[in-house]
């Protein structure tokens, strides 16, 4: 095993589109990074440059202590899975995961002992025999990570291996992933553009947008503490709500007014982000995520001050929840260059969301509880976590916390 580390690595193309901007990471001995963004932030490339499939225009690329910026790529003790599982459809499934060893001239005997292994850990003893093309995509897949394992590598770059499967089987190959690189303890950078596979699968996740570093954290710290509005927007689905919103005085202490309506802020949410006192009288831009919601009706005891009155729009019953899309008079949302890029990312169109609301509010999405009565047309109360609001500067998009600076553990490392 081996830390693989970014020392202000840089890609250029020939006609000048600056793909990865003087990246900093460190991606420890035994750790699941995960590298996420939109299309074209350059995560892949980055990924291209540790496996030696690009070359590096500045900065240094380190796998444990040897610089394998000039390594070709069949010496730098890696093993990548990718997207298209690259099987030979002409090989059986043991042919397929032995191909590798084969070409090093490697014993016999440890091949089959290798090879062996694998598939025992992957489930795919009974298919040894099989070509390709009588497996499920999963099964492919398996055979594809099977192909990494028996090189027995020290690190593992794997770049949206799961994303030709269909939703359920992704699912339970998250979790089949995850288990096999706790079991084996290689070190494994994935790139994948699904902020849920991120989420769920990362012992820290480096999110990037237009090449650069934006925030690299645990999961929790990344929902908890977005360091800016990308990240905010980015983490988590359905998306942060993000709406324009006044710091304002209030009892002693601090409210936000949303329109018309007031959000009066308790001292845990002040303790948390003290350096919102710099921002009383000032527009900020309100991040909700859409699980602070609930219906006020089957809230009791949340204060009058800690909610907000809408007209819903739309009614989406999922079974174990509701998504309720409703309409806050007197606001908007916010259409920063982030909140635009995040649009267009996730397909809705620059201007705002897919659905628009009747009248000249905000539209917000809630996550409701299933017993929620609430109805299209309607109005609504819906009570507001406060102690979870996000708060960003409207001029930088960075969050709002303690002001001690780079709070949501952001930049390199």
């Amino acid at each position: 095993m081996a830390e693989v580390v970014f020392d202000g690595v840089t890609k250029v193309y020939g006609d000048g589109t600056t793909a990865v901007d003087a990246l900093s990471l460190d991606v420890g001995d035994s750790e699941f990074m995960v590298l996420v963004g939109p299309s074209g932030c350059g995560k892949t490339t980055a990924l291209r440059m540790v496996a030696g499939l690009e070359d590096i225009s500045a900065g240094v690329v380190r796998i444990g202590d040897r610089v394998v910026n000039h390594v070709p790529s069949r010496d730098r003790d890696i093993a990548m899975v990718f997207q298209s599982y690259a099987l030979y459809p002409h090989l059986s499934v043991y042919d397929n995961i032995a191909f590798g060893l084969r070409v090093k001239k490697m014993p016999k005997a440890e091949i089959v002992r290798r090879v062996n292994n694998a598939a025992q850990v992957l489930g795919l003893e009974q298919f040894l025999k099989r070509k390709p093309r009588a497996l499920s995509g999963g099964q492919r897949q398996r055979v594809a990570m099977g192909r990494a394992i028996v090189r027995e590598p020290a690190a593992f770059l794997m770049d949206e291996p799961l994303s030709n499967l269909d939703a359920k089987l992704r699912v339970q190959m998250r979790a089949e992933v995850s288990r096999l690189q706790r079991d084996l303890g290689t070190t494994t950078i994935y790139v994948t553009h699904d902020q849920v596979e991120a989420m769920t699968m990362g012992d820290r996740v480096a999110v990037m947008r237009k090449g650069e570093l934006q925030q690299v954290a645990d999961p929790q710290t990344l929902y908890d503490r977005p360091v800016n509005l990308f990240v905010g927007g980015f983490i988590g689905s359905p998306a942060m709500n993000m709406i324009e919103a006044t710091v304002t005085r209030a009892d002693g202490g601090l409210a936000v007014d949303v329109g018309k309506q007031h959000l009066k802020l308790d001292e845990a949410t002040l303790s948390a982000r003290s350096a919102l006192r710099r921002y009383e009288g000032r527009k900020v831009i309100l991040g909700i995520r859409p699980e602070d919601l609930e219906d006020a009706s089957l809230e009791p005891d949340s204060p009058a001050d800690r909610s907000l009155r809408g007209v819903v729009e739309l009614r989406e019953a999922l079974g174990s929840e509701l998504m309720v899309h409703f309409t806050v008079e007197g606001t908007r949302e916010a259409l920063t260059e982030d909140v635009k890029e995040l649009a267009q990312d996730a397909g809705a169109p620059a201007q705002g969301p897919v659905l628009e609301s009747t009248g000249s509010g905000a539209l917000l999405v809630g996550r409701f509880s299933a017993r929620a009565n609430v109805a299209e047309g309607k109005p609504v109360e819906v009570a507001v976590d406060t102690r979870s609001l996000h708060f960003f500067d409207e001029e930088t998009s960075e969050g709002i916390y303690d002001g001690t600076g780079n709070d949501g553990n952001g930049g390199s490392t």
